[in-house]
């Protein structure tokens, strides 16, 4: 591994791509939003925390669109480079874990104008055998992708979760062990996660909605994210469940955390219809243009003795709509 620590100035252009929900936000609800954005791997966040998911020895371009004035990137791992006045090439550790990287913003330094970025070096896929990883059950991917979409490919690596930093914060209101599989309840580590950096963001804007309703919450109860094969397959999920790829959670609003779906809808009634009524303004807000990137499966769920009611969003980047 090579240690870099690089601060380095450049001038930006004006704030592009941001992502801002319509409407009046409660005063308790903090959306973490910074004075600029950074791009990767296909995204684009302006989220004070934020993270990218890497195979070994691999390397992430940045670019970074804000006002005018000086930014920097620090990191103490890996090897940073700037390629132009607004772009840094980050070439990843060779040994997997989990690296800080931080870009500062011309904002007042005081305020800490920052976006911190978890770099996850994965564990590569590889290294599974007989369908374990470091004792970690994950069973078989299906051998051919679902009508030859790529994005049915088995992972290229996964994500280890360990106790030092399963509490890493892979967004601002979400951390890395809500999307872990939920088989696995044991206080055992390492445990292995595929997480697409699509989601939470996602998962974000979902949650600065609910707030925008009245409803204060910190974060979604994030009942299902990823499931390993052997894991999905148990369950009688179907073969090409989203889940298998980390993009995909169900969620409900729990903003007392005791398990409990929140009466959205103001009927006195916890049901389906508090689903629904999540569903229909997930759909409100994947019509406007700058969500359509979120794109993805959606279906509301009833509840049964095993949990509430609940919506399932994914983020495969084509419509897909159902009642469970």
């Amino acid at each position: 591994m090579t240690a870099c620590r690089l601060l380095l100035a450049v001038t930006c252009v004006c704030l592009a791509g941001a992502l801002h929900v319509s409407g009046d936000v409660g005063e308790q609800f903090d959306d973490r939003l910074a004075g600029f954005n950074l791009l990767f791997h296909g995204e684009s966040t302006a989220y004070r925390d934020a993270f990218v998911a890497v195979m070994p020895g691999d390397a992430v371009i940045f670019d970074l669109a804000g006002p005018a004035g000086e930014y920097t990137l620090e990191t103490e791992h890996g090897i940073a480079v700037q390629q132009s006045a607004r772009q840094w090439r980050w070439k990843a550790p060779d040994r997997p874990g989990t690296y800080k990287l931080t870009f500062t913003g011309p904002g007042r330094k005081e305020a800490h104008d920052d976006i911190v970025v978890h770099g996850f070096v994965m564990v590569p896929a590889s290294e599974v055998k007989n369908g374990l990883l470091n004792g970690y059950r994950i069973g078989e991917y299906p051998s051919t992708p679902l009508k030859g979409n790529p994005i049915y490919l088995p992972p290229s690596g996964f994500i280890e979760v360990t106790k030092e930093n399963q509490d890493t914060k892979v967004s601002p209101h979400f951390t890395l062990k809500q999307f872990l599989c939920k088989e696995d309840t044991s206080r055992t580590f390492p445990k292995y996660v595929v997480l697409k950096e699509r989601l939470p963001l996602k998962l974000e804007a979902v949650l600065q909605r609910v707030n925008a309703l009245g409803v204060k919450v910190d974060t979604l109860n994030v009942m299902s994210a990823y499931r390993t094969p052997y894991y999905n397959h148990a369950i009688g999920d179907v073969k090409y469940s989203m889940h298998q790829w980390g993009s995909a959670a169900d969620v409900y609003v729990d903003p007392e955390k005791k398990n409990r779906m929140e009466d959205l809808n103001r009927d006195k009634r916890v049901d389906i219809e508090d689903a629904k009524f999540l569903y229909d303004d997930i759909e409100d807000m994947l019509a406007q243009k700058e969500f359509k990137k979120f794109q993805g499966g959606m279906g509301y769920y009833p509840a049964t003795s095993a949990h509430p009611p609940f919506v399932h969003v994914d983020v495969r980047g084509t419509p897909a709509r159902w009642k469970g």
